[in-house]
């Protein structure tokens, strides 16, 4: 904004320039930041942010993210994984079923949402769960679990 346009302009000469006599407009009077939310500000935090202060849970000293990465895949995205000539050639032929191994996309665990086609498929994966595992066998197809 140009100087010319400022609020200032207009309060030359005013002496406290719009903040009051009395309350003085003074740098921090409540504090920096969020400081004071156990004590001078306590009413505005527990009333707009519950639970801001305190632990939750249990501590995990030295976590390595490695061993929890499972990531997933629902069964209704399992026969997308297919190539479109594999799937046609599938839904043809009976005698021989699909190998579809989801570690070579990326994923280490089947879960069981969604419907499969009923064609089936021999589904390779480290980790099934029960639903999934059902789902699949309901199909006609099997679950191999690799390592």
């Amino acid at each position: 904004m140009a100087t010319r346009l400022r609020k200032t302009r207009k309060l030359r000469g005013h002496v406290s320039a719009g903040h009051g006599r009395v309350g003085k407009h003074r740098k921090h009077p409540g504090g920096r930041g969020k400081c004071g939310g156990l004590t001078h500000h306590r009413t505005n935090f527990d009333k707009y942010h519950p639970g801001y202060f305190g632990k939750v849970g249990m501590r995990h000293f030295h976590m390595k993210k490695n061993r929890y990465y499972c990531p997933v895949i629902n069964i209704e995205k399992i026969w997308s994984l297919l190539p479109r000539e594999l799937q046609k050639k599938a839904e043809v032929t009976t005698d021989a079923m699909p190998v579809i191994d989801v570690t070579q996309f990326g994923y280490f665990k089947v879960l069981g949402k969604g419907l499969l086609p009923k064609q089936p498929m021999i589904v390779k994966a480290r980790y099934f769960s029960e639903l999934a595992e059902k789902r699949i066998r309901a199909a006609g197809g099997v679950c191999i679990c690799a390592a």
